[in-house]
């Protein structure tokens, strides 16, 4: 299934760690943008699913292209009124940059693990050495335990923050 909210659990660990140096929107932007090719090709049942987008340099230009497009919306932030979900535009752009490339590689790595038609070091090479290097059920529990992580270690900065207040 394209566009699979596993890959976020981890962007929310990282997040919650380093909340000023990663933002959680820009990993997860990354990651939807790379998913965008497998749903086209599966809506256009067109096989492989994951092509050119699904390899390190693809995934590059998926970075690039999240960084351009949180540049361009923070422009657009200083002159209209737009919500600031995740305060992104406070993002600088090295926080960009790197979220956008943590999204970007991570999807590689665990999609390598668990789609056999993806080969990520093309065009240099044809082989996936990730492929079922780990079972797809440890993975999934992985990102999933990444996701209870980051969403706990947010919830008691939050609670932190309310007891400092009071």
């Amino acid at each position: 299934m394209p566009i699979t909210p596993f890959h976020f659990g981890p962007g929310a660990a990282i997040h919650a760690v380093a909340p000023r140096h990663v933002s959680f929107l820009a990993f997860c932007a990354a990651n939807v943008l790379i998913d965008i090719e497998p749903l086209y090709y599966m809506l256009t049942r067109q096989y492989p699913l994951h092509r050119f987008f699904h390899t390190y340099i693809g995934a590059s230009i998926i970075a690039l292209a999240t960084v351009l497009i949180f540049l361009a919306a923070l422009k657009l932030a200083s002159r209209f009124s737009l919500p600031n979900l995740f305060q992104w535009q406070s993002l600088n752009s090295r926080a960009i940059w790197l979220s956008a490339a943590l999204g970007s590689y991570s999807h590689i790595v665990f999609d390598s693990v668990m789609h056999a038609d993806i080969t990520p070091l093309y065009p240099f090479s044809e082989t996936n050495v990730l492929y079922q290097l780990i079972p797809l059920g440890t993975l999934h529990l992985f990102c999933i335990f990444a996701a209870i992580l980051g969403l706990l270690i947010l919830g008691i900065r939050q609670w932190f923050k309310i007891v400092r207040k009071d």
